[in-house]
């Protein structure tokens, strides 16, 4: 059964953005919860969109990932 999304348009072009940047790195959801110093269930409910990231988690994130968080937000102004 999936869970309660927690989804806009904006918000799916972040957590596609940032899924497709873990698999580019490598990452499976484990090894990038263990850089962040989360469980794996946090990747997981924010990549199927359960869960937003707040500003800090998101930077967070993204240096976990070695990316440019400017370019996940330019995608929230696109389209």
């Amino acid at each position: 059964m999936m869970g309660k999304t927690v989804s806009s348009d904006e918000n799916s072009r972040l957590t596609t953005w940032l899924k497709e940047k873990r698999q580019e790195k490598g990452h499976t959801m484990r090894s990038l919860a263990q850089i962040i110093g989360t469980p794996h269930s946090f990747i997981g409910k924010i990549e199927n969109q359960e869960r937003r990231l707040d500003v800090v988690e998101f930077v967070r994130y993204c240096n976990a990932l070695e990316v440019d968080p400017t370019e996940g937000l330019a995608l929230l102004e696109a389209e």
